[in-house]
């Protein structure tokens, strides 16, 4: 039986703009099951981006709730905060944020390093994820010695590496061609559904979607549509 990793509950986003509330999230309501990978669509100023920063504990919601493995983001501390993201959350920028200089495998053993958990198995786990991720030769480059579509690999194996509940990726294949970005999906994908994480993968690109469970559709600031059937999802990447 599935367990809920994240819930979301009436969440609302906003913002003054001459003396007017601006909302760009706007009671957003869904969860998200362990094994379960979720994209999250829309127009540009849709909120979709928003939504992932509140979800990364970056970002305070105006009202609402914001529940990982049960516990409430609004209800704790900024350092309970820190604690949360630095074990309990993934994230890929659309900038990847890697450290210069570090190597591909130290910058993906960080989050182990940070969280007192890297030991010799770990380091063998941290190879092998950048090797599935098609990077077992650049192990021990420096981020200046990768290009941009290798760096963004690594921060994806990056928000992988220490097991956490929730795995955010913000626009993860923007920097890859076409045919490594099926890759990486298909990839971020198996490894989500293997390790039993909740996923959510913010994305303009529809054709990506053929990978996810569900798919979320955000417009004005407002979830306006679940696609739920393999069929639908498979249809919205085709373009039909």
């Amino acid at each position: 039986m599935s367990t809920v990793a994240l819930e979301v509950k009436d969440v609302v986003k906003s913002f003054m703009l001459d003396g007017a509330p601006i909302y760009a999230v706007d009671k957003v309501s869904f969860s998200v099951q362990q094994g379960e990978f979720v994209a999250l669509v829309g127009p540009s100023g849709s909120g979709k981006t928003t939504m992932l920063s509140i979800l990364a504990a970056l970002l305070s919601p105006s009202s609402g709730q914001i529940l990982i493995d049960g516990q409430d983001l609004a209800g704790m501390s900024e350092r309970q905060r820190v604690v949360l993201r630095r074990e309990k959350i993934g994230f890929t920028f659309q900038s990847n944020n890697l450290i210069p200089f570090l190597s591909a495998q130290e910058n993906v053993e960080l989050m182990l390093r940070l969280n007192g958990k890297l030991g010799h198995g770990d380091r063998i786990r941290a190879a092998e994820l950048l090797s599935r991720l098609g990077l077992s030769d650049r192990l021990g480059n420096l981020p200046a010695q990768m290009s941009g579509g290798q760096q963004q690999r690594v921060a994806i194996a990056r928000a992988l590496i220490h097991n956490p509940t929730l795995v955010l990726a913000d626009e993860p294949t923007a920097s890859l061609d076409t045919e490594r970005a099926y890759q990486v999906v298909q990839t971020f994908a198996a490894l989500i559904h293997e390790n039993n994480r909740a996923g959510i993968m913010v994305t303009h690109d529809l054709r990506m979607v053929q990978y996810v469970d569900r798919v979320l559709k955000m417009q004005d600031g407002k979830l306006v549509r679940i696609y739920d059937k393999k069929k639908d999802i498979l249809a919205l990447a085709k373009g039909e």
